[in-house]
């Protein structure tokens, strides 16, 4: 049991390092967007995915209600 507790230990504090590492790297590369996205970036990746329109609006509404994308504008 010691074991266990000692090797999850290890894998969550290397996950850990890795999150840290990737989000100080974040703000300076610059060049990549930050959520929420615009809605038409959305669709335009939605489509090229290959998805329906009517599923990529759905799916993009999805996105919408959990923060990641910004809502459309009328």
């Amino acid at each position: 049991m010691r074991r266990l507790a000692i090797t999850l230990a290890a894998a969550l504090g290397a996950v850990g390092g890795v999150m840290v590492t990737t989000a100080q790297a974040a703000p300076t590369a610059g060049h990549r967007e930050q959520p929420p996205y615009p809605y038409a970036s959305c669709l335009a990746a939605a489509k090229q995915h290959g998805e329906s329109p009517s599923y990529a609006v759905w799916h993009c509404d999805q996105l919408v209600q959990k923060g990641w994308v910004l809502p459309p504008r009328s």
